[in-house]
């Protein structure tokens, strides 16, 4: 479903309609698997950030609520969601994200765990790096927060991707612990700036 998704996505979006335009994909890892992260204010950048690492897939960690019934689990599971507790986060919300990055795949997270603008930055993706020594890729998205914006009027998306932050890096500097207290503020900061850079740009 995830492939079927996404290249019609990709197909309506940038062939039809130009809609995507990706700063410094450059700073994507090609051959590795990494976190990525991205401000989150809508489902709309969920589906653009796909877009910007098309033909590669996001498995997205996403709210356990979303999952409720048959139906909406298996179609969330059918494209590359996994559910997480997000009030009370323990072990087993982390196995998941380590096993597919140990797999080889790209893990998407919204470290904000919230749409709401200037929402505090959460320490899962900086300790999901540190457990699983992988990179995160910090990425920003600035334009329509609905989905019939991008179709119907003439608003762009942009995403712009930031360098990698090496969770061994810090690792090899700090305790456990304090690794993912320094990535936290890393990716934030990084965050922040990209979301600026891309409004000064757009």
């Amino acid at each position: 479903m995830y492939k079927f998704l996404t290249t019609l996505i990709y197909f309506v979006t940038h062939i039809c309609l130009r809609k995507v335009k990706v700063f410094d994909k450059q700073n994507v890892p090609k051959n590795e698997p990494f976190i990525v992260t991205c401000n989150h204010r809508s489902m709309v950048e969920i589906i653009i950030l796909a877009m910007a690492l098309y033909p590669r897939e996001i498995h997205y960690m996403a709210k356990q609520e979303l999952f409720k019934g048959k139906l909406l689990d298996r179609l969330f599971r059918s494209c590359n969601a996994f559910p997480v507790n997000r009030e009370n986060p323990g072990p087993s919300t982390l196995k998941t994200p380590i096993k597919l990055i140990r797999e080889g795949h790209i893990v998407g997270i919204f470290p904000s765990g919230s749409r709401v603008d200037n929402a505090p930055m959460k320490k899962g993706a900086a300790t999901i790096a540190v457990i699983s020594k992988s990179k995160i890729v910090p990425a920003a998205y600035d334009g329509p927060v609905r989905f019939r914006d991008v179709l119907f009027k003439r608003n762009k998306c942009f995403i712009q991707f930031g360098e990698p932050i090496d969770s061994t890096v810090y690792t090899a500097q700090y305790n456990k612990n304090d690794a993912i207290d320094q990535i936290t503020i890393t990716l934030e900061s990084k965050t922040n700036l990209l979301i600026q850079t891309l409004k000064n740009e757009v």
